[in-house]
């Protein structure tokens, strides 16, 4: 099980191998196809909404991986801040899905959570192993994210009702690359467990292993 942190009094496990992460859902969607990808992204927020609240009965941390939508002066706060305003069409996601004092974040420029950002950095420090990825745009930052987790060996799980991309079409694409590709886990998130993925992802038994016998 994780390993709470008492620099942090107790509040972020320190060490977890299961790692829930909710790729670009602090989202304004004020961009081309915006209004058609909302339609699939609130029901999206609701089921990711219902894994959060499990993830943290599990002791699971939280990590919000999000674009800076170019405003590279903009901290996670801000960007939380605008998305919440009354005349952005994404405001409804953000309100569901709007972090807490606990969760870690990485704001990212491109499209992979792992490119030129810290997200390295924290998955070695909470000696994460597998990675259960939510969020939007399903076909995009998602896939991007969920290509370069699999080319850091990391095991990928993507929950299939929990990503939503403009279409529903480009959506079940991108999930059956991430299936033959990547070799990820898309069961829907009612069959998510996360006690399961802790004890998967825990090490083999270390004791020593046994002597092969040979033949007299």
């Amino acid at each position: 099980m994780p390993e709470n942190n008492s620099d942090l009094h107790g509040f972020v496990p320190d060490k977890s191998p299961v790692v829930l992460l909710l790729i670009d859902v602090i989202n304004d969607a004020e961009f081309d196809e915006g209004e058609q990808l909302m339609q699939f992204a609130l029901p999206m927020a609701q089921r990711i909404v219902e894994l959060k609240r499990r993830a943290k009965v599990a002791n699971i941390p939280i990590i919000y991986v999000n674009d800076n939508f170019g405003r590279w002066q903009s901290d996670f706060s801000r960007v939380v801040e605008h998305c919440l305003q009354n005349d952005v069409r994404g405001r409804p996601m953000v309100e569901i899905l709007k972090p807490g004092d606990e969760d870690y974040f990485v704001l990212k420029p491109k499209h992979s959570g792992f490119f030129s950002t810290t997200l390295d950095t924290l998955l070695d420090y909470l000696q994460a192993e597998t990675l259960v990825m939510t969020g939007v745009a399903g076909n995009i930052c998602v896939l991007f994210t969920a290509n370069d987790a699999y080319m850091r060996d990391f095991h990928v799980v993507v929950p299939r009702d929990c990503i939503a991309s403009n279409t529903l079409e480009e959506n079940e694409h991108a999930l059956e690359i991430m299936e033959k590709v990547l070799k990820a886990d898309t069961r829907p998130s009612n069959q998510i467990d996360f006690v399961e993925l802790l004890k998967d992802a825990e090490p083999e038994s270390k004791s020593t292993p046994k002597t092969p016998e040979f033949a007299n």
